[in-house]
């Protein structure tokens, strides 16, 4: 395995809030919602407990955690937001911009994190990255900004595609990020020239259907638009793809490492650690309205050679050159 670290992001300084209180000020255990649009922890969120450990907090001794699952239901956000709101919680971090949304319309007053947004200012979560405004602030991990790179070195590793599919969660961010996301994925591959099928996955239940239609297209190849949905269910996709002989290119280096053809973007537990350090600079007194979100100053490009082996792809060489992890 090859591996060179390389992930920085943009920091931001801390500005008092007389609202809040400083940590060692507090006479309790500082208590912090998470609100989750699954039925489990995603990755990025098990990254911002790892990121709250890093920073000494300590579950069951100086903070409590109150964890809300939506089971990618969007209808249930809003109680689950409005229960958390009802606990009062320090600070909510919220892990998409779906959620996020049932976040903002329940409280104006309580801090907001969200660790993983597309498109926040398109998606009206805040006012500007620099200067989030409100009571929200986090990371954004660039979400159609890296559809065109991610078709380019499809099409260069593997020569000769012509027909690509794109599985997509039509509810992952906001109705602008889909959109998007959407309109970026037709026009790479229309200038690409490759023939596009959309197949969309509303839930978990729907992947093996997903397939099914990805194989009926006959596609060469398929490519995964950014979810948190399709991100927690990467084993799954990844057996999935690999038992229909299909070359995929994926948003997260966990799908390649756990088997996965290959993947470009940001580092998605990365991103919630710094969510643990904007929450901790707001348990300490920092305003979310000054916080500027957090953005991936660069992106990781995986793959993985055994995969690509089993498929029976000669891939090359100039292609392997430019990736950052490479999987023997």
């Amino acid at each position: 395995m090859k591996r060179r670290e390389f992930f920085t992001l943009v920091g931001s300084a801390a500005v008092a809030w007389p609202r809040a209180l400083p940590a060692q000020q507090r006479d309790r255990p500082a208590r912090i919602g998470v609100l989750n649009p699954g039925a489990v922890d995603t990755p990025g969120a098990l990254g911002f407990y790892q990121g709250l450990r890093e920073l000494g907090y300590v579950e069951g001794s100086n903070v409590t955690i109150e964890r809300r699952y939506g089971d990618w239901v969007p209808d249930r956000f809003p109680a689950l937001a409005a229960d958390l709101v009802r606990l009062k919680v320090d600070v909510i971090l919220v892990v998409s911009t779906s959620p996020a949304h049932a976040a903002k319309q329940a409280t104006n007053l309580i801090p907001i994190v969200v660790g993983g947004m597309a498109d926040p200012v398109g998606d009206e979560l805040i006012v500007s990255l620099s200067r989030p405004g409100g009571n929200i602030t986090g990371a954004s991990f660039l979400g159609p900004e890296l559809i065109a790179k991610r078709f380019e070195l499809l099409k260069d590793a593997i020569l000769g595609i012509s027909r690509v599919a794109a599985l997509w969660h039509p509810t992952a961010y906001g109705r602008r990020t889909m959109e998007n996301l959407v309109k970026e994925t037709e026009a790479a591959a229309k200038t690409l020239k490759l023939q596009l099928h959309l197949v969309p996955a509303q839930g978990p239940g729907d992947l093996d259907g997903a397939f099914d239609e990805i194989a009926r297209a006959r596609a060469d190849a398929a490519i995964l638009l950014p979810s948190p949905m399709l991100f927690v269910e990467h084993r799954r996709i990844v057996e999935l793809a690999v038992k229909n002989r299909l070359a995929t290119m994926y948003a997260a280096r966990e799908f390649v490492e756990d088997g996965g053809l290959m993947s470009y973007g940001a580092n998605q537990p990365e991103l919630f650690r710094r969510a643990a350090m904007l929450v901790d600079k707001i348990l300490k007194g920092a305003k979310p309205a000054n916080l500027p979100v957090e953005q991936p100053t660069r992106l990781e490009f995986a793959f993985n050679i055994k995969a690509a082996k089993e498929l029976g792809l000669a891939i090359p060489r100039e292609v392997l050159s430019l990736a950052d992890l490479v999987i023997e």
